[in-house]
């Protein structure tokens, strides 16, 4: 799946949805003069020269060209200042959109089984999607089964389920549901829905103008305007209310024709990262033959169908549906369907334990009974066998989960552990950055002992050892899996946290490759949870314009992995076809002058950025494999560059 491309497709829909909202906008002027004519024709028995007319000559001279300007100069920015300020609002993050749906945070410390498991299924979809994990809601009055991510970036990005998807959905069909999520946060497709929601609610907004002017009608006066007994304002008001409606039917519409097809490659790209053809599919079937279906009753749930795993509201035409039907969907990832739903019924799980008992009882008792029975027995017993092991993926407790999160990526279970609480989470960040040498060692422990953190130093210097031992391997992931618990703390905590990571790099009056890579991931997407960060904007729309830092961090990178390190920069140079680039000496590579590279080049225009790390790439694995230390360069590239690269890494 390449998600560069589609992350460009998504950017083009932007500039299509774009062009439909300025012709919906104008749309909304000429209807509104139209109706402007209608309010002051019926509001008045004389033209504007005071002559009595009647008919269409007469409802014509109520048009002038200044009145027409004059309106859509006011609609255009009465509409501009709606889609600017629910922008920012939006804009702030994908936890300001799953917190006005209701949603509420799951912390790493919640001993309820369902949200453990789903904890660890994001965690899942995150590693395999090469990103860091996302904050994780739940929508905790809903027994639809549905979902979302929300965010500008993958840097605040967050994704919410409902509670009836973790309560009835099996791992692996959960699994297929975030996966799909995790494909709209790397193919761009968050802010697309987030522009959508901004522009379509300043369409829309005309007719809550209207609503508004109709319900303030109030009681009719003999000085009441009015062309055979028709209260003037009330008229204007209904007229908005129409244009509103058109409006919206026009939101809905072009809502509808850019989701859909964007839902195909989710389900697609939910396949790639779970590795599971049958857990998408089977989750699309339950949804098929359960009643709630995927319907969300929040009040918001309407407004931002569009970013919803499934459809939220029953929609009667389908070129207004957000959302493919869902046989279509299902014969997608499975040609072969029978048509027939999964039943699953709204129910509490029970733990296997007792099942088994129940089921050992049923032995017992079919012992001593007549022979002519045994053969029923042994079928029940099979049954609920079945059900058992069925039920055992709704039940198993937060250790099976911590286990196998351990065994996947080779982490020992007890840093695991630790990595979900916010104190373990932040002793394994500091333990990455301590040094083994013993006067450095004992600088470091005095900064955090100096933090003021009650029991830090303590927990940091126990996990010390497990850490160092699992090396450069796999820091990558065990940054990752730190996140959401250090997502967790409050802002001075947070302030604090960042000052003791800096003061535990300067620990030894120098700062190495890998402790850069350590602090800009950790900062990049933690930052956006706790203050108000300036992303990247365009500025260099050709490779040309910044030569001297692509020379650096190909210098840099083919320093850093690479035994021949003319030929591993070779590799990059070709991939972004700058004649007579040239790797620059050792001492040019600095780490300052890396950082100073990295955050000029965030500023390329999007279509550059995927190309440049692509040449990173080719250059780290000139030599056939990408080593630990280069992954961790490419990721922080593309954080600071905010441009995620799954398939790079």
């Amino acid at each position: 799946m390449d998600f560069f491309h589609h992350q460009d497709l998504a950017r083009r829909n932007t500039r299509v949805l774009v062009g439909l909202f300025v012709l919906a906008v104008f749309a909304l002027i000429l209807i509104t003069n139209a109706l402007v004519a209608a309010f002051l024709f019926f509001g008045s028995e004389t033209d504007l020269y005071g002559a009595a007319v009647y008919g269409w000559r007469g409802f014509l001279t109520y048009f002038s060209w200044q009145r027409f300007g004059m309106i859509g100069l006011g609609i255009s920015a009465t509409v501009a200042l709606v889609v600017l300020f629910r922008w920012i609002q939006l804009s702030t993050g994908g936890r300001v959109v799953a917190e006005s749906m209701g949603g509420q945070r799951l912390l790493p410390q919640t001993t309820d089984p369902a949200e453990r498991r789903c904890l660890n299924v994001v965690d899942e979809m995150a590693l395999a999607a090469n990103m860091p994990v996302p904050a994780v809601y739940v929508l905790p009055d809903e027994r639809g089964i549905n979902a979302f991510a929300a965010g500008i970036l993958p840097a605040d990005a967050v994704v919410a389920v409902t509670r009836g998807a973790i309560d009835h959905l099996k791992r692996n069909e959960l699994q297929g549901v975030i996966g799909h999520e995790f494909s709209h946060i790397l193919n761009g497709d968050m802010r697309l829905n987030i522009r959508l929601a901004a522009l379509l609610k300043g369409i829309t907004f005309i007719g809550d103008v209207g609503y508004l002017m109709l319900r303030s009608r109030g009681h009719p006066s003999a000085n009441d305007n009015r062309r055979g007994g028709v209260p003037a304002l009330p008229v204007l008001g209904l007229g908005l209310c129409a244009v509103g409606w058109l409006g919206g039917l026009v939101a809905d519409y072009i809502r509808a024709a850019i989701s859909r097809q964007r839902e195909f490659l989710a389900d697609a790209s939910a396949v790639q990262f779970s590795r599971d053809p049958d857990g998408i599919g089977d989750a699309l079937k339950v949804i098929g033959g359960y009643v709630p279906g995927t319907l969300v009753h929040s009040a918001r749930a309407a407004e931002m169908a569009h970013i919803f795993f499934g459809e939220v509201l029953h929609s009667l035409w389908l070129p207004f549906a957000t959302h493919p039907p869902l046989d279509q969907r299902i014969r997608r990832l499975d040609p072969d369907w029978d048509g027939q739903f999964i039943k699953r019924t709204p129910r509490h799980y029970p733990n296997p334990a007792s099942r088994n008992s129940a089921a050992a009882a049923g032995l017992d008792r079919a012992a001593v009974v007549a022979a002519a029975m045994a053969a029923a027995a042994e079928a029940d017993e099979e049954s609920e066998q079945e059900d058992a092991a069925a039920d055992a993926d709704f039940s198993a407790n937060a250790t099976d989960y911590e286990a196998d999160t351990a065994q996947r990526e080779s982490i020992p279970v007890a840093l695991v552990r630790h990595s979900h609480e916010p104190l373990g989470a932040h002793a394994i960040v500091s333990a990455l950055l301590v040094q083994p040498d013993t006067e450095i060692y004992q600088r470091q422990m005095q900064v955090l002992q100096d933090s003021g953190i009650r029991g830090l130093t303590e927990l940091t210097h126990t996990l010390y050892p497990a850490v160092a031992e699992l090396g450069a391997p796999r820091r990558l992931p065990l940054i990752e899996l730190c996140l959401p618990a250090l997502k967790a703390i409050s802002e001075p905590q947070y302030r604090k946290f960042k000052r003791t990571l800096l003061q535990l790099i300067q620990a030894d009056a120098r700062t190495e490759l890998h402790e850069w890579c350590l602090y800009q991931l950790v900062r990049h997407y933690l930052d956006p949870e706790f203050i108000q960060v300036q992303h990247s904007k365009p500025r260099y729309r050709r490779l040309t314009q910044v030569r001297e830092s692509l020379q650096v961090v190909l210098s840099v990178l083919a320093e850093a992995g690479s035994a021949d390190t003319a030929a591993a920069f070779a590799a990059g140079a070709r991939e972004l076809e700058i004649p007579d680039l040239s790797p620059l000496p050792a001492a040019q590579g600095s780490v300052a002058a890396f950082s100073k590279a990295v955050l000029q080049l965030a500023d390329l225009y999007p279509l550059l950025k995927p190309r440049l790390l692509k040449a990173m790439a080719l250059a780290a694995g000139e030599d056939g494999q990408l080593t630990p230390e280069e992954r961790e360069i490419i990721a922080a590239m593309a954080a600071v560059m905010d441009c995620p690269a799954p398939e790079l890494l």
